[in-house]
């Protein structure tokens, strides 16, 4: 029987993480409590950890750079497509296909 992954939302796993920093219950509690495996719940405390100080920085942060990125790329993708597109069309009046 496959199994499927669960999603979690960045609440959830804040959370969780948070109760793992607290110390208050042991892994093995919390991965009963939240029904989380132990290791995944190591990672997220790790991760959150790693990356908290992000949220005391100025200024524009890593992941907001990273989404101008992908979106300036996004649109001049959808202005080539929209050309290709266009072409396609000039080309199929051309040949009596439309």
């Amino acid at each position: 029987m496959k199994q499927t992954r669960r999603k979690h939302s960045a609440a959830f796993k804040a959370e969780v993480a948070l109760a793992a920093i607290k110390e208050r219950e042991t892994l093995a509690q919390l991965s009963e409590r939240y029904g989380i495996n132990q290791t995944t719940i190591s990672t997220w405390k790790t991760e959150f950890l790693k990356h908290s100080a992000e949220v005391f920085s100025k200024g524009s942060t890593t992941s907001e750079e990273a989404f101008e990125k992908e979106r300036t790329e996004l649109y001049a993708k959808i202005g080539e497509l929209e050309m290709q597109r266009d072409w396609l069309k000039k080309k199929s009046k051309q040949l009596g296909i439309l």
